[in-house]
């Protein structure tokens, strides 16, 4: 479970954990510290904990962290591939070098995962896999355009791959949050926090818990005819169109 040192990442694996799960705390070494408290709160939850540290951008992280997550539980039955950053700016003015690093966290990383999650679960008897997009991801966002332009990249990768492999029990499904209280969000302008607010009928910031319910339903026999997938959890954001704020706006 990438990017679970805190946000949806850290409720997810708790909400796995509340089922008995052994979960995987992966995240980047330098915040060891917070991904340690979410093992501890998954084990106090009733679960079991580890923390793998990973880079999702880098191939060989993230095999490793694969192949240490079946060396440690012995299989590999679920995984959510969360990880992600964020990033604003007008699309003529982000920096290339930004770009790059959200499309090859927030992209690339959850190909990286996919590929070798798949190659493990094709061999050994299926399992899921819940991908994190975003509300980004199926509509247009202003000041956000490297990460709208990956996360419509998971959506794609998600569907595609569900009909790949779903002859060899793997489903495959994504979640697309809208704005939940998260870190990411906190960080964002005033601005873009009105902006992601507007369109939204229930007209308040989603909860972490939220999110972690719907991918631990994708992830259970519940959900066992559905497949590709892309689940909304955004009070009803992309129901409705995206509200105007000329502060977003390029001047001339």
């Amino acid at each position: 479970m990438s990017g679970a040192a805190g946000g949806i990442g850290r409720a997810t694996a708790v909400a796995f954990g509340r089922q008995g799960a052994g979960v995987v705390v992966a995240d980047l070494e330098h915040v060891r510290d917070q991904a340690l408290e979410t093992v501890a709160l998954v084990e106090e939850a009733g679960g079991k904990a580890i923390f793998i540290p990973v880079d999702v951008a880098d191939s060989t992280s993230v095999r490793d962290m694969v192949d240490e997550t079946v060396a440690h539980f012995g299989r590999l039955d679920f995984a959510h591939n969360n990880a992600g950053i964020s990033g604003t700016g007008f699309m003529a003015e982000i920096d290339e070098d930004e770009f790059d690093r959200i499309i090859a966290v927030d992209l690339k990383g959850v190909w990286l995962a996919m590929k070798y999650e798949i190659q493990y679960m094709k061999s050994n008897g299926g399992g899921t896999i819940v991908n994190t997009a975003s509300e980004a991801g199926l509509v247009g966002t202003l000041w956000a355009g490297a990460y709208v332009a990956a996360k419509h990249g998971v959506v794609g990768l998600t569907k595609t791959a569900a009909g790949e492999y779903a002859n060899m029990g793997i489903r495959i499904n994504a979640v697309a949050p809208g704005a939940i209280g998260t870190p990411m969000v906190a960080q964002l302008p005033a601005a873009a926090k009105e902006m992601i607010l507007a369109p939204q009928p229930l007209n308040r910031l989603g909860t972490p818990d939220e999110v972690a319910d719907a991918v631990v339903w994708l992830s259970s026999d519940q959900s066992s005819f559905v497949l590709g997938t892309v689940l909304s959890i955004d009070g009803g954001a992309t129901a409705n169109a995206e509200s105007y704020n000329s502060e977003l706006s390029p001047s001339a």
